[in-house]
């Protein structure tokens, strides 16, 4: 008889995306290994591989995850601003899921369930951008005009998950920090985009 201890885990797959997500919280998506992740589960080192194949498939399915749960917090937007004030709760909130969710190298791009994912986030943005008065174009593609919201609100959370706005933001609420620059470019007197 076998002195090895076997432990029976009632949902295998989220104990792996969690320990996933406490590496890379505290270590970076580069750190992460099946087997190390496989010993924290308390589960033999082939059983995370079962569910996620290899590195990049549990990359993915961290993604995915991400993507899921940004578009139900934007989903729950009443206009753009407030989409992005959500979209930098979200990074602060979920900083590893934020950290590989857009970073394409890490995981496959073109899985089919993480391209859903990303398309539901996407409509619920491009949603609050036509949801501003005249569609939120300011005279020129809807498209940019979604990019310039999207620019806004991610390049805030990068710069506030990587330390950068430690000086200007200071111990103020990010939120009510980002509310104050999406007034200072989304006013209805802000300059206009050029048409092209």
């Amino acid at each position: 008889m076998s002195s090895r201890r076997t432990y029976h885990h009632g949902d295998l797959r989220q104990a792996v995306l969690t320990a996933a997500l406490d590496v890379i919280s505290t270590e970076g998506p580069s750190a992460l290994s099946l087997r190390d992740l496989a010993r924290r589960a308390g589960v033999s080192h082939a059983a995370p591989a079962h569910h996620f194949k290899d590195r990049a498939g549990l990359l993915t399915a961290v993604a995915t995850e991400g993507f899921d749960l940004l578009a139900e917090a934007l989903g729950e937007a009443k206009d753009l601003k407030d989409a992005g004030v959500r979209y930098v709760r979200f990074a602060t909130e979920h900083p590893a899921h934020f950290q590989v969710m857009f970073q394409p190298d890490l995981h496959r791009p073109d899985d089919p369930h993480l391209l859903a994912a990303k398309e539901r986030a996407g409509d619920r943005l491009r949603a609050g951008v036509a949801g501003l008065p005249g569609g939120g174009t300011r005279g020129t593609d809807p498209r940019l005009a979604g990019v310039a919201a999207w620019s806004l609100a991610h390049g805030f959370a990068t710069l506030l998950l990587s330390h950068n706005l430690e000086g200007p933001v200071g111990d103020r609420d990010p939120e009510e920090v980002f509310r104050t620059l999406a007034r200072l470019l989304f006013a209805d007197d802000a300059p206009q985009l050029p048409r092209e």
